[in-house]
């Protein structure tokens, strides 16, 4: 079940790379999850000291019109990096998964999550002149610190979330192609 964290994990850094990495290493750090070699370094008060000021970094240039863009360039490699860690990192604990099927899999789900938010960044910007996007980085950083926590905390939860999505996702497709068709 705890692969489900992996998942979790990883996907909650395509929106933030530092948060989960810190929420992992702070979780490490006080005994409620457990990183294994060469893991294990992220538990270091040097290393949680370099990602909350990272973390801030990211929180404080997001929320700026067109600085966010190219945060979210800059973030095309970090992102994606950040969830490989995570993902290999945690499914390490719980599973055989080969290390490169769990980079892999970790550059895909947050290399997947942070394309769609890079995508729809400079989209949201335009459309609302910049106003918007301090409400949206917030609510993006409120879901990758919550995601985070569930993953840690409530791994079979990530998949009842997911499942959620896919069905709303797919809904409201269909009711988009529904009136496509309609005359």
């Amino acid at each position: 079940m705890e692969i489900f964290t992996a998942f979790g994990l990883s996907a909650s850094a395509g929106l933030n790379a530092y948060l989960p990495l810190l929420i992992v290493a702070v979780c490490a750090k006080l005994e409620i999850f457990t990183l294994q070699e060469p893991f294990d370094v992220m538990t270091n008060w040097w290393v949680i000291g370099v990602l909350a000021v990272l973390l801030i970094v990211e929180i404080l240039v997001d929320k700026v019109p067109a600085a966010d863009t190219v945060n979210d360039i800059i973030n095309t490699i970090i992102r994606p990096a950040a969830g490989a860690i995570l993902f290999a990192a945690s499914a390490n604990i719980v599973t055989d998964l080969s290390p490169v099927i769990s980079v892999i899999l970790g550059l895909l789900i947050s290399g997947s999550v942070h394309a769609v938010k890079a995508t729809a960044r400079p989209v949201l910007t335009a459309t609302t002149a910049g106003i918007a996007n301090p409400v949206v980085s917030t609510i993006e950083d409120v879901v990758s610190g919550i995601t985070s926590l569930v993953a840690i905390l409530l791994p079979w939860l990530v998949l009842l979330i997911a499942t959620a999505g896919i069905v709303l996702y797919l809904w409201w497709r269909l009711r988009h192609l529904e009136r496509q068709a309609a005359p």
